[in-house]
């Protein structure tokens, strides 16, 4: 994706809609890349880029988590956290019929269905994130408490 081009999306509209000062930020997606990818190319710790996960519970029960770029989700502790039995990733296909998103491109702003969303609580104290903007390549860059704001996620720990 060229700098000079970046798409409308679901993500970028909400974005803009809700006066969310954010900066778009493109960069050449590598299949499989993830993070690291992003990371290298904006030239940004990884720890700041946040990962939109969509995740499942025993009863197909779809939920978004938020995690920092190099760090994993405990499903165990989440799991505990929301009283289930066990907490697992959505296939892509059933990630994107709940988001309308790619996986690669999953943001957790302008989802196709609204989803509890759940946000490691280390984030918030970052001067700033990058959060994928709803397509493989782009992210949008801004203050957590934008993030927080808009989302208002549940903060958990559930970081490993």
């Amino acid at each position: 994706m060229s700098k000079d081009k970046i798409p409308v999306t679901p993500a970028l509209l909400m974005l803009r809609k809700n006066q969310v000062d954010f900066i778009p930020r493109s960069y050449k997606y590598e299949e499989h890349g993830g993070t690291r990818v992003s990371a290298r190319e904006l030239g940004i710790p990884e720890h700041r880029i946040i990962k939109t996960l969509v995740m499942e519970d025993e009863h197909k029960l779809p939920l978004i988590i938020l995690m920092h770029g190099d760090k994993e989700v405990s499903t165990k502790a989440l799991a505990r956290i929301l009283g289930v039995k066990s907490i697992h990733p959505c296939d892509p296909k059933t990630a994107e019929k709940h988001t309308g998103y790619r996986v690669g491109g999953t943001s957790p702003f302008g989802t196709k269905k609204i989803l509890p969303i759940y946000m490691e609580e280390t984030i918030a104290s970052l001067p700033c994130v990058l959060i994928n903007a709803g397509s493989r390549g782009l992210l949008a860059e801004m203050p957590p408490s934008e993030l927080i704001r808009v989302l208002q996620p549940v903060p958990v720990q559930v970081a490993i």
